[in-house]
């Protein structure tokens, strides 16, 4: 850390006489790179920065004319502070004319009221200084080994932004160049809260021009309740493929925490280039958090906590849950439907890959329900099922809903998403279809139909599908099967022989019916995702 004028004045040296600060409190945070004695009048050209300057007074002035001018000069070449000694050599009080104009710009002025040994101030000075150096240097090289070593652990994006955060002390967001959070850590109750409108912040809290990033949170309407902040540009291939933000407080980045942030967005460039896909990583740390949901590993309360480090916000919000079945064709692909609808409602998920599905926690809000978002999954085509809105408690039971719906879907010959509160009895088929009930139920109702159709080269089951879905209207049943009605009649009177059952009577129907949508469920459970087209629900 660099040594400040402040800090400075706390030195033993500096006790063994009466300090006074008579102008620029406020910027006593000014660092000291160097002390030097001066006594000549015209000590400002010779100045580069930082010095805090050890005066008997014999070069500053004997008219107020001199004395201001002493001062602007001194303040304008970049020195750190002005120490007079008032011990009669030159003065024996600060002269107002010092006072006024170190105050009118806001220049540290100090009296000693006696003598002081400048040597040992400046000893003392700078062994501080050179132990803060030797501190940074060791600071610096412990960050460079842990990126280093995050580097070649082919870590992600969260891990920098958790080790910068830990080296810095303070909050850290890393977004690509939409603005989409791509990992938070070290988060305050302030920068949570900042969290729930991050584009307003990205947006405009750092205007264009601003130097090394930063902004000034008294200079932005928008931002007046915000922490102070820094940002980093990473470039990947002479691109800006995102900035990271350290949240710092009042004042500027110290330089060992702009040091940090500098190696942060190097490493995590040189990360970004050794993926073939940008998106891998993030992807996988979603796949890996929702497994952990699924598994009991973790809680719904604690998934919504780990997904605002991976710049998903679920907070405050009801969820669902939703299941894609994946589809054979490549150009209808179910992460491709997903990704799309949701960047365009603009709503947060959390999505994981799991093989034959994708799973997506999405938070719903006052104008997207969950019925909602099943509505807008079903017009882009996708074959899928949405749970309940459900608090994050609820999540595993949510889940599960989407999953039953999603295993109904499966069966429809067109792609369709069910929500959960749609599906009535068909959610008991898919309960019992996790035993052997729905298998025996199945052969208890078809069982001779189904031996029929595997013996012999006329099936009669396509006949038995189009006559129940045609609620027993024997003409639409002859019509949907490009058949003569003496044809179909002859096929119904093969049927009510093999069933034992008249196919006229209602309530017969009614629970054929029921057999052949829990034969569907079953099929679409011991097929693959891709094998063929699905049989329709009736």
């Amino acid at each position: 850390m660099a040594l400040s004028v402040a800090a400075a004045l706390q030195l033993e040296v500096f006790s063994r006489t009466t300090v006074r600060v008579y102008a620029g409190e406020e910027n006593l945070t000014h660092t000291i790179r160097w002390v030097h004695p001066v006594e000549i009048p015209d000590i400002a050209q010779f100045l580069t920065g930082g010095e805090l300057l050890l005066t008997a007074g014999l070069g500053v002035g004997r008219t107020t004319s001199e004395q201001r001018r002493y001062i602007r000069e001194v303040s304008a070449a970049g020195a750190a502070a002005l120490v007079i000694e008032l011990s009669g050599r030159a003065f024996t009080a600060m002269p107002a004319a010092l006072i006024d104009e170190a105050k009118r710009l806001g220049f540290p002025l100090i009296g000693l009221a006696d003598e002081l040994p400048f040597v040992e101030v400046s000893a003392q000075v700078h062994e501080l200084i050179a132990d803060e150096r030797n501190s940074d240097l060791i600071a610096f090289e412990r960050l460079n080994a842990d990126f280093i070593q995050l580097l070649l652990a082919s870590r992600s994006h969260v891990s920098f932004a958790e080790a910068l955060a830990h080296h810095v002390g303070s909050p850290v967001v890393l977004e690509d160049t939409d603005h989409q959070v791509v990992a938070y850590a070290g988060g305050t109750v302030e920068t949570d809260l900042l969290m729930k409108n991050w584009g307003l912040h990205a947006r405009m809290a750092h205007r264009a021009g601003t130097p090394g990033g930063q902004h000034n949170k008294s200079a932005m309407v928008q931002s007046h309740d915000e922490p102070g902040c820094t940002r980093r540009m990473i470039v990947l291939r002479g691109e800006a493929w995102g900035w990271i933000h350290v949240f710092h407080g009042d004042g500027d980045l110290p330089n060992a925490h702009a040091y940090a942030l500098d190696r942060a967005a190097d490493t995590i460039a040189i990360a970004l280039l050794g993926d073939r896909e940008s998106g891998a990583r993030a992807s996988h740390r979603q796949s890996s958090l929702v497994n952990r949901l699924l598994l009991g590993d973790i809680t719904g309360e604690q998934f919504v906590d780990r997904a605002l480090r991976v710049g998903r916000d679920l907070r405050d919000r009801p969820l669902a849950v939703v299941v894609l079945c994946k589809e054979p064709e490549p150009d209808r692909a179910a992460e491709g439907v997903l990704e799309s609808l949701l960047k365009s409602l603009r709503t947060p998920a959390v999505t994981a890959d799991l093989g034959e599905h994708v799973l997506a926690v999405v938070g719903l809000t006052g104008q997207l329900s969950a019925p909602q978002l099943a509505d807008h999954l079903d017009r882009d085509g996708a074959r899928a099922g949405v749970s309940r809105g459900v608090p994050p408690a609820q999540l595993p039971d949510a889940a599960r809903q989407a999953r039953t719906a999603a295993s109904v879907a499966a069966t429809r010959e067109s792609p369709a998403t069910l929500h959960f509160d749609r599906l009535g009895v068909l959610r008991l088929l898919v309960a019992l279809a996790q035993g052997p009930e729905l298998k025996r139920y199945v052969d208890d109702e078809l069982g001779p139909l189904l031996r029929h159709d595997a013996t012999e080269t006329n099936p009669l089951l396509p006949t038995l599908r189009a006559y129940l879905a045609a609620d027993g209207n024997k003409s639409r049943a002859a019509e949907a099967l490009f058949v003569q009605r003496r044809t179909l009649y002859y096929r119904i009177e093969r049927l009510d022989g093999l069933l034992g059952r008249s196919v006229d009577d209602p309530e017969v129907r009614g629970g054929l019916s029921l057999a052949l949508q829990a034969l569907n469920l079953l099929e679409s459970t011991e097929q693959a995702p891709a094998a063929g087209p699905r049989r329709p629900l009736i």
